[in-house]
């Protein structure tokens, strides 16, 4: 629900004080993931809360809300870090390239098309003035089907409309290379 529709629903009540309120509530509510509590908010999705823990020498521990899956990250050994995990720009460079593959993979599956071995290459480039900033994201996406295969153009479009492609600011370069080697 936008605050458009938010003030439709409120404008209702004809009550000034409680459209002031019933905006402030839904967005209290949208904001803290209780969309239950919002009457007829039942067709909005819910928002995936990640909790990140700052663990000291430049470490964080994560942990993704609904699977309670862990992951952790480091500064990179050319920002004052160690390297010894993804760095916070590392996981930008890996959504592109899961998100890619993901969204093919939904794709393949409606189709009926198997992409089982797939290989999606995601290189990141950092500026070299400041402020320090992902500048590149260039890809590969390694395809086991032939390049006459009848899919090509939708998975292809697939890949380049994949909700992280359609999020990164256009500063980010991101070329998307795609390889058919069935």
């Amino acid at each position: 629900m936008d605050r458009g529709a938010a003030k439709a629903a409120a404008r209702e009540s004809g009550d000034k004080r409680v459209q002031s309120l019933a905006i402030s509530e839904i967005f209290r509510c949208l904001h803290f993931g209780r969309h239950d509590k919002i009457k007829g908010a039942a067709h909005i999705p819910d928002m995936v809360n990640i909790s990140i823990k700052y663990t000291g020498d430049l470490h964080c521990d994560a942990t993704h809300g609904p699977s309670h899956a862990k992951l952790a990250t480091d500064a990179p050994a050319d920002n004052k870090g160690k390297g010894e995990a993804f760095s916070p720009t590392d996981l930008v460079a890996t959504a592109l390239g899961t998100c890619i593959s993901t969204t093919m993979g939904i794709k393949a599956e409606e189709l009926g098309v198997n992409l089982k071995g797939m290989v999606v290459d995601v290189k990141k480039e950092m500026s070299k003035d400041a402020p320090r900033r992902i500048v590149a994201l260039p890809s590969e996406v390694h395809i086991p089907l032939p390049p006459t295969s009848p899919h090509r153009e939708v998975l292809e479009q697939t890949a380049l409309n994949c909700p992280v492609h359609k999020s990164l600011p256009s500063e980010i370069n991101r070329p998307t290379k795609f390889f058919w080697e069935g």
